[in-house]
């Protein structure tokens, strides 16, 4: 009788395959995040912000190392799998990490860093310091309503903070998992490990994924593999053009989309081989700015940058 193949198995034996799921690298993926918030603010018209973020997202690399320390549960994780592919649904949702009873904690160790930190203006300070007096069921509000992209609720200055400690806690979940335990979804454009939106894509360079293009999740970190030329947010193969600032850099475009006027940013690695998509996100703001003047909307923002609703 002949054996079925469980999925896995069946990529394991294709060595040419495009790896279809990017896990984010548990040791060093804000660390890294961090080293070109870095290197990006220097010049860029809103550096001094993306020094505050490289800040917290070292914060950010601390505490996930200090929930490395916390026990698996075998069992869980494997009903989790089973649940997750029997319904091509992902591995965890973030929309529940707010129930975690990690979050709050890891908000307390990233407000600690950033108060502890050097030359930190005296705004964010008073910030800081609102935050870590904030009630934990206010606290619980805030995080739901960004969860779920309810922007009038969400207070735009504390947003980063909370989206930040969710972000530590949706990566320590998914990384607890390998390539090979992550489902197809029916909804292609939704990160497969927690369901998030995409914050951009990114055509990778290196190994089996070169020349191929990932969306990265604006949560957990995890990347996954979506044609070229396709949009992420309706499917559509139509009507996709790319737009660029002029005499701008060649490793950044919007890709936009005709048919759901909806637009996402791309990166190209063979462009400029040090990028990370969250933090050239946040560091390309201009490029934003100027799609905003055009009839093309971006259907989901960076979690570490909320603007008021307030005209």
């Amino acid at each position: 009788m002949q054996r079925i193949l469980e999925p896995g198995e069946i990529e394991a034996l294709d060595h040419n395959a495009i790896p279809r799921i990017r896990m984010p690298e548990r040791a060093s993926v804000f660390s890294n995040r961090a080293q070109r918030l870095k290197q990006l603010a220097t010049g860029n018209a809103i550096g001094g912000y993306l020094s505050l973020m490289a800040v917290l997202a070292e914060a950010q690399q601390q505490a996930l190392n200090k929930l490395a320390g916390e026990p698996d549960n075998h069992a869980q994780d494997q009903a989790r799998i089973n649940l997750a592919h029997a319904h091509l649904m992902p591995l965890i949702l973030a929309t529940d990490q707010v129930r975690s009873p990690h979050w709050q904690a890891v908000l307390n160790q990233l407000l600690e860093h950033v108060a502890e930190a050097a030359n930190i203006p005296a705004a964010v300070t008073q910030l800081v310091t609102r935050l870590q007096q904030t009630g934990a069921n206010e606290r619980d509000s805030q995080a739901e309503a960004i969860l779920r992209n309810n922007h009038e609720i969400v207070d735009p200055a504390s947003a980063p903070f909370y989206a930040a400690a969710l972000q530590v806690v949706c990566c320590d979940l998914v990384t607890r998992f390998s390539e090979r335990d992550v489902p197809l979804l029916d909804t292609p454009g939704l990160c497969p490990c927690c369901g998030s939106l995409p914050v951009a894509s990114v055509v990778r360079m290196d190994g089996q994924s070169q020349g191929h293009r990932y969306l990265q999740c604006s949560m957990c970190a995890a990347e996954w593999h979506m044609v070229r030329i396709k949009c992420s947010y309706c499917d559509s193969t139509k009507g996709i053009a790319y737009q660029a600032i002029e005499d701008g850099s060649a490793a950044i475009k919007a890709e936009t989309c005709d048919e759901c006027h909806s637009w996402l940013k791309i990166f190209y690695q063979e462009k400029d081989p040090y990028l990370e998509p969250l933090a050239d996100d946040l560091a390309s703001v201009a490029l934003d700015l100027l799609m905003g003047e055009t009839v093309y909307a971006r259907r989901h923002g960076n979690p570490l940058l909320w603007q008021s609703t307030e005209n």
